[in-house]
């Protein structure tokens, strides 16, 4: 029998893994939008535009993949909670494979709806943004 003590210091301690990584994804929000502004102030060609979308593609993966190792450590927090008052066993291992369910893979994860929102917005502006440069370029071309 594990006392209330240790029992709610084990929770504690998932519990903030579990914030470490929403606050993993916050920022990895920040660094997407700074780095996409910063591909598209330092493009010399429109073709450039391209290198725009390499760190909103490789974000918006590591951002899934924090939304996926969150929702496993809340997994492993319901663990913990229903099963540990009845057993020590593997007291204080933060390893949250034990307690995986059906979460789906990380690319699975970067079509929730949260991700879709923030990134799907930013790939619909730059998409836009190329097509105007692309065809305002062509017409002063043509014109």
């Amino acid at each position: 029998m594990v006392s209330d003590e240790t029992f709610h210091k084990e929770l504690e301690q998932i519990q903030n893994i579990i914030e470490r990584q929403a606050s993993n994804s916050f920022k990895i929000k920040g660094w997407t939008v700074t780095l996409v502004v910063v591909a598209l102030l330092f493009r010399t060609k429109d073709i450039h535009l391209g290198v725009a979308f390499i760190p909103l593609i490789g974000f918006w993966y590591l951002d899934a993949y924090f939304l996926r190792q969150e929702r496993r450590f809340r997994e492993l927090y319901d663990w913990v909670r229903q099963n540990r008052p009845e057993s020590d066993e593997e007291l204080f291992n933060m390893d949250p494979s034990r307690a995986d369910g059906d979460l789906g893979t990380v690319p699975a994860h970067m079509t929730t709806k949260s991700l879709i929102v923030f990134y799907g917005t930013i790939t619909g502006l730059l998409t836009i943004y190329s097509a105007v440069l692309l065809c305002t370029n062509m017409g002063g071309v043509s014109g």
